[in-house]
Parts: structure tokens; C-alpha cells; sequence
């Protein structure tokens, strides 16, 4: 079967920690969408890897508190970029709550008094969420991997009109925004830890 082109998916990580990691989405819901996602466990001698926590209560209590002090963490910033009055943080535990991959993942979504009064009032926001698109956090591992399969780890299939108006962005673009962002976080004074997941832990 033929395989998809892998993709760099390490240029679009933009900020880590001890135990997780920050990326740019592959199509944002609105300006400025996020996605933060906890780490793998890392190998040790006694056991394999393991995959990739799917579930918060899979998570450690080192690694609830890391997630969610870096959705904190990082919201100022992305506030004074997007002039963002407020955010949707939004996690989707399972696969009977929406999650479209198997890996935990926080969407961090700026927002805008009426932003999506064009595609049905502010609320719509989690219909998308629920059905959509939402960033490629699969491929990150499967590409890490060299696991990236014809299919790419198959997500839902998208069914909003206003879904089919957010193309993929490309990698170049992608890698771009992960660029700034660091920057910026970097003038604010926020910086990465040492990138465990570029030693493949």
C-alpha cells in the first residue's frame, strides 16, 4: 500500500515542558488556535514505550498540573497576538466526547466578541470542534515514529460547510507560526525546556 509523505510535524511544536508540548494547528478553528498535548512516557529499561496518555485520567498528578499550567502559561501571550477577549479551552476525553485521535489534547481557541456570528453564534464553536478537523497530533507521533500510514491515522470525516472553508495549511506556514510564537513567547519572557520530543521520548 502506498505510504503518505511524512510530514515535519517538530516544526510545528512551538513550546515544550518537561511533559508536554505546544503546536500549531493544521486547520485553526479561528486565528490563533492551539493544541497542547502531554507527552509519551518515556522508555526506560523495565518497559517498552508506551503510548501516547488518550485519556486525562491517564495522566500523572506531575503531568495533570504541567498540562494545565501551560494552557495558563501561554494564554497571555496569545492574548496580546490575537486580541483575544476571552478563550475556549476545551478538551475532548474519549472517543464518545469527540476525540478524533487517539492522544490527549487541549485546544486552547482565542476568541473575539462575535467572531462566529457568521457561522451561527459563539456556541457553534464546540459543534465544529465536536465534528471537524481538529490539528494532527497523530501525525506528530506517527511521524516521529515512522509509523505514517497511507491514511494518516484516519480522523472523522468533516460534514460543516464551514469546515470545508479551512484548507490544510501547508508546512511551510505552519512552521512559520511556530516560529513566531516561540518568539514572542520568548519576549514575554516564557521559554521552552530542553525538547524531550525531539529525543524521541
Amino acid at each position: 500500500m502506498p505510504r503518505r509523505p511524512k510530514t515535519n510535524t517538530k516544526g510545528q511544536v512551538f513550546h515544550t515542558t518537561p511533559h508536554t508540548f505546544a503546536l500549531v494547528n493544521l486547520k485553526p478553528l479561528l486565528p490563533g488556535h492551539i493544541l497542547i498535548c502531554p507527552l509519551h512516557q518515556p522508555q526506560t529499561a523495565n518497559s517498552p514505550r508506551q503510548p501516547p496518555p488518550s485519556r486525562l485520567t491517564q495522566l500523572s498528578p506531575t503531568q495533570t498540573s504541567d498540562l494545565f499550567h501551560t494552557v495558563r502559561r501561554l494564554t497571555p501571550t496569545l492574548t496580546r497576538l490575537y486580541s483575544a477577549h476571552a478563550f475556549n479551552i476545551a478538551i475532548q476525553d474519549g472517543a464518545a466526547a469527540g476525540q478524533s485521535v487517539p492522544h490527549l489534547h487541549v485546544h486552547v481557541i482565542p476568541r473575539r466578541e462575535g467572531d462566529m456570528d457568521a457561522r451561527g453564534g459563539g456556541d457553534r464553536v464546540y459543534e465544529v470542534l465536536e465534528k471537524g478537523e481538529e490539528g494532527d497530533i497523530g501525525a506528530h507521533f506517527r511521524a516521529r515514529d515512522g509509523m505514517e500510514g497511507e491514511d494518516g491515522g484516519a480522523r472523522r470525516e468533516k460534514r460543516f460547510a464551514a469546515d470545508s472553508e479551512r484548507k490544510p495549511r501547508s508546512e511551510e506556514e505552519m512552521r512559520g507560526e511556530a516560529e513566531w510564537l516561540r518568539e514572542e513567547l520568548e519576549r514575554d519572557g516564557i521559554y521552552s525546556t530542553p525538547a524531550a520530543i525531539t529525543s524521541g521520548t
